[in-house]
């Protein structure tokens, strides 16, 4: 396992100390060090207009102390160090992933408003971290449909044949192994298949449902080969499942471990960081922690 530390960013809220309690364990699983931080941000931060000469003078964090008690029977492992910053969180946070193999935050922070599912702290850490990025979201969020048919620790990753994600595929069996898991591997693909032939006329489909089914189940099972070799004690079940890719990952979430999917590729003509539409309705929606895996760098 490498050394780099699990981050837990807290604030105080209650949503914080979830994913303080979700990263404190991971650390454990991981044989890694925790690094708990909390980034205080003061009104001077938030006005363009105004020079800051420096952060206010402060003794000690009320929130790293109480965070610091919470853990003070925990045992030696893993090992804590604590971390107080100064700034805007929505701009350090996501500069704290680039010497850490985790960094975890709630769905919410203090700030936030009650009516938000996601707020600006994670999805900027989501969005711009060079690390995975987990979300723990709050225990209320509500699931409709059946669970899995097959009970037992899930880690559900979501893998789009036509441009495969290799860095949400091995965490996702990274967190399988430590949690004695299987990894539910859902690549969906559209259905029905439309043909437009003129502007407002669309004819049905020449495509035989079961074709598309087990082609794209063929091509995640060869996506999968790679990791089942290096994870030969994870067992890994490829479904190939008509519909909405987002709606079938939130779905699948329900009392699964983990959700993992990759952020978003950067494109030519749109060169900025970004998450696409599944990954940020899985954000929003999904019951299980979700992880955001960034995209491995170009082969050069």
């Amino acid at each position: 396992m490498s050394t780099a530390p699990v981050i837990a960013a807290v604030d105080g809220s209650d949503d914080s100390l979830r994913a303080l309690e979700w990263a404190f364990d991971a650390a454990r699983r991981r044989a890694a060090p925790l690094r708990v931080v909390h980034v205080r941000q003061y009104a001077a931060w938030g006005q363009a207009d105004v020079l800051v000469a420096g952060p206010p003078e402060a003794e000690g964090d009320p929130v790293l102390d109480d965070v610091h008690a919470r853990l003070a029977d925990r045992g030696t492992e893993p090992s804590v160090e604590y971390v107080a910053l100064e700034g805007v969180p929505g701009a350090v946070l996501p500069e704290l992933g680039t010497n850490a193999q985790l960094l975890v935050l709630g769905s919410r922070g203090r700030g936030g408003f009650a009516s938000l599912l996601l707020g600006s702290n994670g999805l900027a850490a989501a969005r711009d971290a060079e690390c995975p990025v987990v979300v723990v979201p709050r225990p209320d969020r509500e699931v409709h449909g059946d669970g899995p048919a097959e009970p037992g620790p899930r880690v559900v990753v979501g893998l789009h044949v036509d441009s495969p994600d290799d860095g949400a595929l091995a965490l996702a069996f990274a967190e399988a192994a430590v949690r004695e898991a299987r990894v539910q591997v859902i690549a969906a693909y559209p259905w029905p298949v439309q043909t437009w032939s003129a502007p407002g006329q669309i004819l049905p489909t020449q495509v035989d449902q079961e074709v598309v089914a087990n082609e794209t189940r063929a091509l995640a099972e060869g996506f999968l080969t790679p990791h089942r070799k290096r994870h030969p004690e994870v067992r890994a079940d490829a479904e190939a499942v008509p519909g909405d890719a987002a709606g079938l990952l939130v779905a699948a979430s329900k009392n699964a471990e983990l959700v993992v999917v990759g952020r978003h590729r950067r494109r030519l003509l749109a060169p900025a960081r970004m998450m696409g539409s599944v990954t940020q309705a899985v954000l929003l929606h999904a019951a299980s922690p979700i992880a955001v895996v960034p995209p491995e760098p170009p082969q050069e």
